[in-house]
């Protein structure tokens, strides 16, 4: 993503305009404080719009994991069943014993039950030494807890229990195909549309796979979800973004991953009240279809329609803005936008050269700051979604685990968003990953029967693991230069959301040894997080714009910057958009009746401006933000 001097101007960034370019260029974030930066308008559309928007991503990417219900098993004996014996009698007889608590899932006594049925009353036991065969018949289920599962209805177990797992596998691979394709549809249509098609992907591919009757039919529905997880809320979030101010960025950020886990909870109180995985499947995907709604409240994002030269619809979405929030849009921006258009129709829209992935490989110390920032988005995203994953196989109640492994997140947010600010992105990303990783490690150490205890440890390691996964992004963003940042962060997120394909296998170890997945995460988390230490610190330094910027800093890196906390170098008086503190120093002056008058901020929204920073850059040269960066 490169920023020329005689590109069209950036639309929402902090790029320096040359004087070649347009002295009425418009800047949305310059008009939005006029016109009301998080005013009603765009509070209205946070918390009843794009907030729920949250909701079916969190429900259908992890309501699979309700469906797959694996139930008390053994095999079936139908020459048992024609008798008047009960389901507890019938394993006693015909299954083998582990120990004195425990039977065989997976095999059974083999002995002609035909020729003994009339002699059996249901107190005959058997010598341990009799011959035993696997299950020919199918399979008896325990369905006191749960009522129905995609094991019971396909029976998934035994030589069967991987298909699951593959089940995740394909609600996996559909995410990156999906964030790809929506993401083009969500800047060549625009958001709005995208929404609704994205929408409509999710709801077939729910009642698709709550009506499958064979299991690779069911297989092919959850591709069809993954396809849209998590592109499904990501753009009504992105027009959120195009619509507050800067010095709100931050905080619709942090809402959305507040809402996305409170979304969470609520799934865990739904997965406990219907049993049924087909019930389930409906009651976390049916209600959505109330969000068809939307097209009639959900603007579309006025920067795009710029984009596609549509003054009239963008000056539309603009005054309806204005009007809510109770201010009127500034006749002299109106004017702004008309001659704009003029100008792009008469001259055409500048090109701007894409950037090649290979540009992020070139020199050497870009080349292990770009794999560096990959490994610990990998490990970070990894260990996060396997810590979800495994949330119901921890714990006595499958329900309660993933309802606590979801509450644990929001202090671990809210926490991290200040700490960042206070003490800077290196050692809170590394410390939360090594300490999760930690956490998760010494579970090895518990006995088999440690179930409490395991749990603690769980839930504290999912905590620490949240917060890195809210640090890593803006850090990425940070580390790489403004040109290369587009490409940089859709190559680095794009690589660990391949990583998720892995995780289910990971997870499908927990079948043998509980403790076993969760020791090879935290392997992952300790190696990602040490690895950080090896990044440049960028709190309160002037960030790279070019690529040759990009290869000099961090450079000059020793292991004595490891000790540096809140690293606090003097900031380069450059004219560079990325000089955050100047920001808050020398803010853009306002024009009104002919008098300069500074933007005050109040010492309240001093840390947001920081923290959106980044959230502004991933731009293309419109100014539209990228679908695809936020992957």
């Amino acid at each position: 993503m490169t920023n020329n001097e005689n590109d069209t101007p950036n639309y929402g960034t902090r790029a320096k305009i040359s004087p070649e370019e347009p002295k009425d260029a418009i800047d949305l974030d310059e008009l939005l404080p006029k016109i009301g930066e998080f005013g009603l308008y765009q509070k209205l559309l946070l918390w009843l719009v794009c907030l729920p928007a949250c909701l079916p991503c969190g429900f259908c990417a992890f309501n699979q994991l309700f469906m797959t219900d694996v139930p008390d098993h053994w095999c079936k004996v139908p020459d048992l069943e024609l008798l008047n014996l009960t389901q507890q009698q019938r394993k006693a007889i015909s299954i083998p014993r582990k120990d004195n608590t425990t039977f065989e899932k997976c095999i059974r006594y083999s002995i002609k039950w035909s020729e003994l049925a009339s002699k059996i009353d249901g107190t005959l036991e058997y010598n341990e030494s009799l011959p035993t065969e696997p299950c020919l018949d199918g399979y008896e289920y325990d369905t006191s807890l749960v009522v129905s599962s995609v094991v019971i209805d396909f029976d998934l177990v035994c030589d069967y229990d991987v298909y699951p797992t593959l089940g995740l596998v394909a609600l996996n691979i559909g995410g990156p195909i999906g964030v790809y394709t929506f993401g083009l549809l969500n800047d060549r249509i625009g958001r709005k549309k995208s929404f609704f098609l994205c929408l409509t992907t999710l709801l077939t591919g729910s009642i698709m796979t709550a009506y499958a009757h064979e299991y690779w039919f069911w297989v092919f529905a959850r591709v069809i979800v993954g396809l849209t997880i998590p592109a499904v809320y990501q753009i009504p979030f992105i027009i959120s973004l195009e619509l507050a101010g800067p010095n709100y960025r931050s905080f619709v950020t942090v809402m959305t991953c507040v809402f996305y886990t409170l979304g969470l909870i609520l799934l865990s109180l739904v997965t406990y009240l219907l049993r049924d995985w087909r019930n389930l499947a409906l009651a976390t995907s049916l209600p959505f279809f109330f969000y068809y709604l939307y097209w009639f409240v959900l603007p579309e994002s006025p920067r795009w329609l710029l984009m596609r030269e549509k003054l009239e619809e963008a000056n539309n979405v603009l005054k309806t803005i204005a009007k809510v929030n109770g201010k009127e849009l500034p006749e002299e921006y109106t004017i702004k936008l008309q001659r704009q258009v003029i100008e792009q129709k008469e001259k055409g829209i500048s090109k701007v050269k894409s950037v090649s992935v290979f540009a992020l490989c070139r020199t050497p110390n870009m080349r292990l700051k770009t794999f560096l920032i990959t490994l610990n988005w990998c490990a970070s995203e990894m260990v996060y979604v396997g810590l979800s994953y495994y949330g119901p196989a921890i714990g006595d109640n499958q329900y309660m685990s993933f309802f606590l492994s979801s509450a644990v997140e929001i202090p671990s947010y809210l926490v991290c968003w200040v700490l960042m600010d206070r003490i800077g992105r290196r050692w809170p990303l590394c410390l939360s990953m090594v300490i999760s990783g930690i956490f998760c490690m010494v579970t090895v150490l518990l006995p088999e029967d440690a179930l409490t205890e395991t749990l603690i440890l769980y839930l504290i390691s999912k905590c620490f693991i949240s917060a890195s996964f809210l640090i890593i992004y803006p850090y990425a963003g940070e580390l790489y230069p403004t040109e290369l940042r587009g490409v940089g962060i859709g190559t680095s997120a794009y690589i660990g959301g391949l990583g998720l394909i892995v995780i289910p296998f990971i997870n499908y170890l927990g079948s043998s040894n509980l403790v076993l997945p969760l020791v090879v995460m935290g392997a992952v988390s300790v190696v990602g997080g040490l690895s950080a230490l090896r990044l440049p610190e960028t709190l309160h330094t002037s960030l790279p714009q070019t690529a040759e910027e990009g290869e000099e800093f961090g450079k000059d890196w020793t292991y004595a910057d490891c000790l540096n906390c809140g690293d606090k170098k003097k900031i380069v008086d450059a004219d560079s958009y990325e000089n955050l503190d100047q920001l808050e120093l020398t803010p853009t002056p306002l024009v009104e009746d002919g008098l300069e008058k500074p933007d005050i901020r109040r010492n309240s929204m001093r840390y947001l401006v920081r923290q959106s920073s980044i959230v502004e850059t991933q731009r293309d040269v419109d100014g539209n933000i990228k679908m695809t960066y936020w992957f």
